[in-house]
Parts: C-alpha cells; structure tokens; sequence
C-alpha cells in the first residue's frame, strides 16, 4: 500500500474531532477596583492555621522552660507553671491578633506591614502585662500567680515590651527571609517547568508535518483539521503553566494527540478511554495526561511491528483522582537507552504535581516485561 493511502486510510479512521474552546479570560477595565494581593504572597504566615498554632504553643513552653532553668532558686515545677500561664497566654493572644489582622496587613507595603505588626503586639502585650499585674494583685500577696509576679509596676512592663520588640524583630526578619526564598524556589520551579513545557520532541513535529503534507494531496479537509489540531496542541504546550485546566480539557488535548498520532500510525494505534467515573470539572495541572500517552505511543506502540494498545483509566479514590496509563513494551536486547526521553516527561509531571499540591501529588510506575504502567494520583479539587 503507498504511503499516501496508508494516510488516507488512517484518517478516515481516526476518531471524531470535538471542540476545544479555550478558557475566557476576565477582562479587566481601568475602572474597576484592582482585587487585594492574595495572602499566599504576604511574608507573614497564616497563625490560624493549626499548625502555627500548635508552634506558638511549643514556642512558649520551650521558653518557658528555659526561663524556669535559669532560676535554679525557685521550685522547678512551681515556677514552671507560672512562667508557662503567662507567656501562653501571651503567645496565643498575639497569634490572635496576628491572625485576625492578616488580611488588613497584606495589602500594605512591607515596611508598613512590619511597622504595624511591631505597634500591634506592643499593645498586646502591654495589656496582658497590665491584667497579669491586675489579677496578682486581685489575688493578694499570699496567691501562687501573685508570688510569681514583681511588684514594681513600669519594670515589668518595659521588660516585657524589650523582650516583645526584640522577639518581634528576629521572627520578622525570619518570616520575610523565608518567604523570599521560598519565591525564589517557585520562580526557580515554574521556570525550568515552563521550559519543559515548551519543549516539543522535533521527530514528532516533523511527521505531523509531513503526514499533513500527505494529506494536502489527497484529502484537503482532513489536511486542515489535522492543522487545526497541531495548533490547538501548540497552544496548549505553550500557555501558561500557572493557571490548572479542567480534566476535560486535558483529556480533550489528549484525544486531539492522539488524532494526529493515528494519520501517521494507522490500524497500529488504538487507544482504549475508561475515564467515565471521572469528574470532568475537576482541575489538574495542564498537560499531564497527553505527554503520558506521548510516551505510551513514543516508548511502546511506535517500536511494535504490529503496534498495540494504551489503555487510559481513571476513577476516584479516596478523595483523589487516580489516572493510569498503560502500554505494551517491545522486547529489547538493551533497555538502557530507551527509557531516557521517558524519564524527562515524568520528571516534568513530578515537578508540576508537587508544586501544585505540595506532596499529595504522586506518580508511580510499574515496569514488568510485557506492560509499562504509569499510575498518577492528585487532590480532587474543583
């Protein structure tokens, strides 16, 4: 058979072409009011969340302990407690009014932000300093909260305000130093993702190129929608990274992969679809399926004399979305050469599942003689 009716005849049985009809983006007029930055992109962390909680608590008995240390004069587990009741109660307010006030901080500069913090907590802790001093000496001068506190008014409360001014500072100084770096590790990521992206194999340009130029000839519709798919896949591998599409417009783009795949690859390719339990609206990090199928074809039906099938399964588990691409391998003298274009493309998915989700993104691959499987699982999020 020529080779310009193995491409007609491919393409008459390629799979129907649907629509893809790309995300609108808002538009937004000069008169309208520009939205507050988004407070994952303010130095400060979040102190409602539990885990700060639980550190501010750690933190004050870890001092409090030390404190206690230091004044081998006094009973140990009496002074203990002492100490312990007042900076808890110092450290969980503060981390409430941190807490509360994050929002309002955020849409200021960081100077004024720290400033604000500094005259924030100052406060604070000049009024638990002053119920502190109010409740001992409510209490009388024999209690167990009295005996632990000075009697002398202003000391007391200048102490505690140096000690808040310079504790402030240094977690000030920490905060923003870690959150510049951790910017700089996602800028660091999202580029070299971004040049992953970018990068198209040239083998797989060329022969859509070429398979359109057989198609010119004989099938000029065909021809053109074969283009219009190139460019639509195009598109996709160059957009943004940042922004997550919805999973029918990632298996959309890989259906359209796999179009462009069958006019060249004929009765050799056949693609089996099980994402029917899937959730269409859910959000996944943009091209993680189509490069797996690319591998799939690339690794496992291109080197097959008679080609074979890649299966695409999807179901949900557990509160996360579970994607399994599998394809048969051709038997090899040597295996280890073939895999190196494969590591790269789920290398990329990694990076880009665990800097979508931060370690509840995963990606697993069973490799046995005959089947290569890749099983990727992500947070179900719409």
């Amino acid at each position: 058979m020529s080779k310009t009716g193995a491409t007609e005849r491919a393409a008459a049985d390629a799979p129907p072409r649907p629509t893809l009809v790309p995300s609108p983006r808002p538009s937004v007029s000069p008169s309208q009011p520009q939205a507050d930055p988004p407070l994952d992109a303010f130095f400060i962390p979040d102190f409602c969340a539990p885990r700060m909680v639980l550190a501010v608590v750690l933190i004050a008995e870890l001092v409090a302990l030390t404190l206690t240390l230091a004044r081998p004069d006094a009973e140990f587990l009496t002074e203990l407690a002492r100490v312990s009741m007042f900076l808890q109660w110092l450290g969980l307010t503060n981390a409430a009014v941190l807490c509360y006030s994050r929002p309002w901080l955020s849409r200021l500069t960081v100077p004024q932000s720290s400033a604000a913090v500094f005259a924030l907590l100052l406060v604070n802790t000049a009024v638990i300093s002053e119920l502190a001093l109010w409740f001992g000496t409510a209490l009388g001068p024999g209690d167990f909260v009295s005996a632990a506190l000075p009697s002398d008014h202003w000391p007391f409360l200048l102490r505690n305000a140096g000690i808040c001014v310079i504790v402030t500072a240094l977690l000030l100084r920490y905060f923003f130093v870690t959150h510049q770096w951790q910017k700089h590790v996602r800028a660091e990521a999202y580029s070299r993702i971004q040049a992953l992206q970018a990068r198209i194999r040239p083998h797989f340009l060329f022969n859509s190129l070429n398979t359109i130029a057989a198609l010119t000839r004989s099938d000029a519709q065909r021809a053109e929608e074969a283009v219009e798919d190139l460019a639509d896949l195009f598109r996709a591998t160059l957009r943004d990274s940042h922004s997550p599409l919805r999973l029918k417009e990632e298996l959309e783009l890989s259906r359209i992969y796999q179009r462009i795949e069958a006019l060249r690859l004929g009765e050799r390719l056949e693609v089996k679809w099980d994402v029917a339990e899937l959730p269409m609206r859910a959000f996944v990090p943009g091209l993680t399926v189509q490069p797996l199928l690319e591998n799939a074809i690339y690794h496992g039906i291109e080197p097959l004399e008679s080609g074979g099938t890649v299966t695409i399964s999807g179901r949900v588990v557990a509160g996360e979305i579970e994607i399994v691409v599998s394809n048969p391998v051709a038997p090899r003298p040597t295996q280890s050469d073939e895999r190196v274009g494969n590591r790269l493309a789920l290398d990329n998915i990694r990076q880009r599942l665990d800097l979508a989700y931060g370690g509840r993104g995963s990606l697993n691959i069973d490799q046995r003689a005959d089947v290569y499987r890749v099983t990727v699982r992500f947070p179900y999020t719409e």
